[in-house]
């Protein structure tokens, strides 16, 4: 029944199905092996995809071939581009979505992949020769083969539900926990540790009275994730905020002595920037009130997840802090939140390509790597698929540099820093965010998505005549003469200074409370030039030349850093050798094992002077 296969992925959420997408799209064989089929990509905790940092990541995944752009856009309720009111660097496209849409959207999409086999069973275990994977054994006691393995377990290796003072065993509620693959990789020389996460109650929206709330809809005119032709919304359905109080915080207060996180049952640690609403009592308690969101969960149902009160208290205290809340006095519960901790394997165990650095062909991708998040398990997934198909065939790696994406800023910090609370992507966490923006993922990401022969030729062509267009409108933009008499009106509305003579559009759009539209709309010769061009182009040709000089800045450190990045160090290098070196220094070095200076200067810990030392070791 089962012939050998390529790839055989463990666990079908969001790493799970980006990783079998990839490999399978590529060329190679893949088995999906998921303990359940009706939870394909269920969308565990909040329906929606992208946030800051997050939206940029789900547009990387599709610029270089990956489905969670075009899934989402799919299955989206609701679009918004957050952060519009910051510089362009920060804007972070987010969907709200329609949880069992997104589900099927992915299933269907998998089911369209030829080389993509699915099987419902649990793996108990690893296959492994000469330090080499050779496939997985199943619960049912059924050995598969393959070349190699992608681990995607997310929160089921040995996975425990926590609601006040009960536990259960559980991957996610309703749903059992897996065994056995931790307990084989610890025994084979892994480290693993222990994460926790949770997520808030679900209500039945019928009981709520939402006009005790704030609407918060979505964008007047909403884009998409995708760079290829899905649609945009023409429809949308709201949110809705609503706000905590000393009540509330009072009531919460009442379980504390029954809270499985304040009374030591909970071990792992916990989002440091998800917290749990009894979390965010304690820390925050000089706070009257907390921020909620009211999210739908779809078009045709009445099931409404409460953003921002997740938690872990007994059941009885939950509901009876939720009918304080304005507008949920009458709010009627479907399930309580809960905890829920699981094992990981810290990412320093990894290279670069998501191979582990014990086992050969053995790939971790998602949770397992101590992430948190939809998007960054998925762009982990991608990655993972990519270089499994990649190291098949025998060919080198695919890397993403830091200043090539955020999936190559989160890989790069797992690998080099490791960590030891869910890692969360931020805009912060990428030293060259203004050329990793949004809207360029598509030019940055999907040449090398088309050369490794995942992007279609289609989008690589659409990416090309982009481009063409782009640099045409910026050619425009800089040669472009305006008269005083065409522009100080429309400057004087702008409490912006005039101009005594002719002068390139280019200088006046520059500043900083003008924009392009102003041009467009108000001046006919420019609006005939310019309609040739859609929306996307034009956004992306203004951001280029009201931020050519930051812009050529990032690009001159990002060279800078390279000449680091090419200086190579090998992988079996003992630094222990180098005794000029400080214990911490060789410790790190020896684990971590970085692939140049570059990343060894990124490792936590790691000096300038250590740095100068392996330096003079290289003879430079």
């Amino acid at each position: 029944m089962f012939n050998k296969y390529d790839v055989i992925v463990v666990g079908a959420g969001h790493a799970g199905c980006e990783a079998a997408a990839a490999a399978a799209n590529m060329g190679s064989k893949v088995l999906l092996v998921t303990m359940n089929m009706q939870t394909i990509a269920q969308m565990s905790c909040n329906p929606a995809m992208g946030g800051i940092a997050k939206g940029q990541i789900v547009r990387e995944i599709d610029a270089l071939g990956g489905y969670s752009g075009i899934v989402s856009d799919n299955s989206a309720l609701q679009f918004r581009m957050l952060n519009r009111s910051k510089g362009a660097a920060m804007w972070s496209p987010r969907t709200q979505n329609d949880r069992a849409r997104f589900a099927e959207e992915w299933r269907l999409m998998l089911e369209q992949t030829p080389n993509v086999d699915f099987w419902q069973d649990n793996v108990s275990s690893l296959l492994i020769e000469n330090n080499k994977v050779v496939g997985v054994v199943t619960g049912m006691g059924i050995a598969i083969n393959a070349k190699a393995v992608i681990i995607t377990s997310g929160t089921f290796l040995n996975g425990v539900i926590h609601i006040g003072e009960k536990q259960f065993g559980g991957g996610r509620t309703g749903e059992k926990a897996s065994h056995g693959i931790t307990e084989q990789l610890v025994a084979l020389g892994f480290e693993a540790g222990r994460m926790k996460t949770g997520t808030p109650p679900r209500l039945d929206g019928r009981s709520l009275d939402y006009s005790k709330m704030e609407v918060q809809g979505g964008d007047e005119n909403p884009s998409k994730f995708s760079f290829s032709d899905t649609k945009a919304l023409t429809h949308q359905l709201p949110c809705h905020v609503t706000y905590t109080n000393p009540i509330v915080h009072d009531i919460l207060r009442t379980g504390f002595d029954k809270s499985p996180m304040y009374q030591g049952r909970i071990s792992g640690s916990g989002p440091r920037y998800c917290p749990s609403i009894e979390d965010k009592v304690t820390r925050f308690a000089e706070r009257d009130r907390h921020q909620l969101f009211v999210e739908p969960e779809g078009w045709k149902t009445v099931e409404i997840y409460v953003n921002g009160f997740s938690s872990s208290l007994p059941e009885e205290v939950q509901q009876k802090a939720l009918v304080n809340i304005p507008g949920f006095e009458h709010a009627k519960m479907f399930r309580p939140g809960y905890a829920i901790e699981y094992d990981y394997f810290p990412p320093t165990q990894l290279k670069l390509s998501l191979e582990t650095k014990h086992i050969e062909g053995l790939y971790f991708a998602g949770q397992i790597n101590g992430t948190t998040g939809y998007e960054e398990a998925a762009c982990q997934g991608l990655m993972a698929g990519i270089n499994a198909h990649l190291k098949i065939r025998e060919q080198e790696p695919l890397v993403l540099d830091r200043s090539e994406a955020y999936i190559g800023v989160l890989i790069d910090d797992l690998v080099t820093k490791g960590t030891d609370e869910p890692y969360r992507m931020f805009t912060s966490r990428a030293e060259y965010r203004i050329l990793l923006r949004q809207d360029n993922a598509d030019t940055r990401l999907t040449p090398l998505g088309y050369k490794i022969g995942l992007a279609s030729k289609e989008r690589m062509m659409r990416v090309e005549e982009k481009v063409k267009h782009v640099d045409e409108i910026v050619a425009f933009i800089k040669n472009e003469s305006i008269a005083p008499e065409e522009i100080n009106p429309l400057l004087a509305e702008r409490e912006s200074s005039n101009i005594n003579q002719k002068v390139k559009m280019f200088g006046i759009l520059s500043r900083p409370n003008i924009d392009l539209a102003l041009f467009k709309n108000n001046i006919e010769r420019i609006e005939n030039s310019l309609d040739v061009y859609n929306e996307e182009e034009l956004e992306q040709a203004e951001i280029l030349v009201k931020y050519e000089g930051y812009i050529l800045k990032e690009k001159e450190l990002v060279d800078k850093q390279f000449r680091l990045e090419s200086l190579v160090l090998h992988g079996d290098f003992d630094y222990n050798r180098l005794t000029s070196l400080g214990a911490e220094a060789r410790e790190k070095l020896n684990k971590v094992r970085p692939k140049t200076i570059g990343q060894a200067a990124r490792i936590s810990g790691i000096t300038p002077s250590d740095i100068s030392i392996l330096m003079v070791y290289l003879g430079r």
